[in-house]
């Protein structure tokens, strides 16, 4: 089992130097986004504090679990096989509804329209741990450089890189797209209805003050959790874990973040077949996201679904370069 650490140097280290940069629309990001940004980071770590000193022991029943858990799960895919695998990567293909469904329920985690989250990242890969990235960890200098780095990875980007590249450029596919145009449209209305349905649902079952307390552990605490599931891979699987793949860039496998993130903490094995739509490539690397878009191939939901050959994975596989 190889692993590399932080700071460890091999010979399939990115390339450093400075390329020429996409296009993006701001230099920095617009206050507005970050007043949004810094909203939404904020009233999950309220809902947890909240839950941590009035309700864990006390107030917290089955279904606040159940709730937690269901949203967790369904609007997560919305992210890691919606936004991320079937429109930022376009790994396999499905239906107008399917692609609707996806983009509302993306929209629903809170961490930003579809062709916001999309041309992000879609410049990161582009750039990947080299400037331009807009949240690599391995770009800060000075005393406490990989500290620092960290921290702007995992959400310091979010008030300064976010959103640079929305345009044209980076995805003209999604705005040409009608149903991802509308579905940007209305995303607060996604934003509310995910907030709200934890509520009634609560409401529904024992009233009022049940409906508060599900809408704490099943709106904003499943929120702060999934966003900092996301977040990590964005830190995380670029600094700490295995690589089975030469990639032009530090991304890693970090196998305890795998469930959690449902599937996208094989972070190396995705950045080394981007346009795999599968990315638990090995035997025992479960991948949620995948699986779902296995099944939904297996009933002609999804096609064209991309996976590398396995001539392609011995290519490329360290062991192999070794």
């Amino acid at each position: 089992m190889r692993v590399y650490l932080l700071g460890a140097v091999t010979r399939t280290a990115p390339d450093t130097t400075t390329p020429t940069l996409p296009p993006g629309v701001r230099d920095r990001t617009t206050t507005v986004s970050r007043v949004i940004t810094l909203a939404a980071v904020i009233a999950p770590l309220v809902g947890v504090a909240s839950a941590m000193n009035l309700l864990w022991g006390v107030a917290f029943r089955p279904i606040d679990a159940i709730v937690l858990a269901g949203m967790y799960l369904v609007c997560g895919v919305g992210i890691t096989v919606g936004y991320h695998r079937l429109f930022s990567h376009r790994s396999f293909k499905t239906g107008p509804t399917l692609k609707g469904i996806f983009a509302v329920l993306g929209s629903m985690t809170l961490q930003g329209p579809v062709t916001q989250w999309v041309t992000d990242h879609r410049r990161h890969h582009a750039l990947s741990d080299r400037e331009g990235d807009p949240h690599s960890p391995h770009l800060a200098t000075g005393s406490l450089a990989p500290l620092r780095g960290l921290v702007h990875a995992h959400m310091g980007w979010l008030f300064v890189t976010k959103g640079i590249s929305r345009d044209a450029g980076q995805g003209r596919d999604l705005y040409e797209d009608p149903v991802v145009r509308l579905v940007d449209r209305l995303y607060f209305v996604w934003v509310a209805l995910s907030l709200g349905i934890p509520f009634v649902i609560g409401w529904l079952v024992g009233g009022v003050p049940l409906g508060i307390e599900v809408f704490v552990w099943g709106g904003l605490v499943r929120v702060f959790l999934f966003q900092h599931a996301t977040f990590s891979v964005n830190s995380i699987c670029h600094t700490f874990g295995r690589r089975d793949y030469a990639s032009d860039d530090h991304s890693r496998n970090v196998a305890l973040l795998a469930i959690p993130t449902l599937g996208e903490a094989w972070h190396n094995n995705h950045h080394a077949f981007p346009g795999s739509a599968i990315h638990g490539l090995g035997r025992r690397q479960i991948d949620v996201s995948g699986a779902l878009i296995t099944g939904l191939e297996r009933l002609r939901l999804a096609w064209d679904v991309k996976r590398p050959t396995g001539e392609r994975m011995e290519r490329r596989a360290i062991s192999h370069l070794d």
